[in-house]
């Protein structure tokens, strides 16, 4: 656990690495959750799968990923593991035919039932370690990471696709310059020449 004053100090630039310290927090809550939930519980991944699928029926793999936040080949991967273990059962989704609904077997809403009081002991034990001044405040700050983590994706699409517009539009112009530069020219080269006249002889005055 970090701890501030001078042990923070000699710890020098990780103390202040929020990269560091998340991470670090992170480990805390997995250990916490694993002692929580158990050898024969569920993996908080596949808890959060569990508990999306129960909040709405009918989810793609698609919808799963913008509801979990977990990428999308590992949920591919996690989702075939509960299918082949019997929590979860796919269908075609009612919304796209190409695609493969997921819902959640009995064996699953079992799991997912019994799972809940454990994920939620858990919760309270990480939240113990905050003075319950700063525990709405922590919150409410996850909460803004995870909703940035989720608008991330569509920023960095709509600036890709931002890029690749003003890269076809210079190419585009360097193109008609091009074309404008070669078409100068052109006309240079057919320009007429203009003929030589000879200049008269003056024959000598008698």
């Amino acid at each position: 656990m970090v701890k501030s004053g001078k042990s923070s100090k000699r710890l020098g630039t990780l103390a202040e690495s929020p990269s560091h310290l998340m991470h670090r927090v992170l480990q805390l809550a997995l250990d916490i959750y694993s002692e929580e939930a158990g050898a024969d519980g569920p993996t908080q991944r596949q808890f959060a799968v569990m508990e999306a699928v129960s909040a709405k029926s009918g989810l793609t793999q698609t919808d799963l990923v913008r509801a979990t936040g977990i990428d999308r080949s590992t949920l591919a991967d996690l989702v075939s593991r509960m299918t082949t273990k019997g929590l979860l059962e796919r269908e075609r989704s009612t919304v796209d035919a190409r695609a493969k609904a997921v819902r959640l077997s009995e064996a699953g809403l079992a799991l997912l039932e019994s799972s809940r009081p454990k994920v939620e002991a858990a919760d309270k034990r990480i939240m113990a370690l905050l003075p319950k001044g700063k525990r709405d405040g922590f919150l409410e700050l996850l909460a803004d990471l995870a909703n940035a983590a989720d608008e991330a994706p569509d920023i960095a699409k709509a600036e890709a696709k931002a890029l690749k517009k003003a890269a076809k539009e210079a190419k585009r112009a360097d193109k008609l310059a091009r074309k404008a530069a070669e078409g100068g020219g052109k006309k240079a080269a057919k320009a007429p020449k203009l003929k030589k006249t000879r200049a008269p002889v003056l024959e000598p005055a008698s």
